[in-house]
């Protein structure tokens, strides 16, 4: 599913908006979650799951290639955790 998918579906549901509309709606949300995000902060939808940003230390690895060791950098992840209602639904 694409940002255009999700647009035309929040638009089809919610009938008394036009096309731009919902395109807006879509585009405020997502850039809530960004915004939210990149503070750093917990992003909980009930139902849904949560969005967690974790912090990841830097650390030693290998080039698969010439087996060199080199080092990776600190850096940020986003880890999804989705709700017991999520996996039920999923799982039916």
């Amino acid at each position: 599913m694409t940002k255009a998918d999700i647009i035309e579906t929040v638009y089809d549901k919610l009938g008394g908006y036009s096309k731009r509309e919902a395109a807006e709606l879509v585009e405020i949300v997502f850039e809530t979650l960004k915004d939210t995000l990149a503070k750093s902060e917990k992003v909980k939808i009930s139902g849904f799951g949560n969005f967690v940003v974790r912090e990841k230390k830097a650390r030693m690895g290998r080039n698969p290639q010439t087996k060199k060791p080199i080092e990776i950098s600190a850096r940020k992840v986003l880890t999804f955790k989705p709700s017991q209602v999520l996996k039920t639904t999923l799982n039916k």
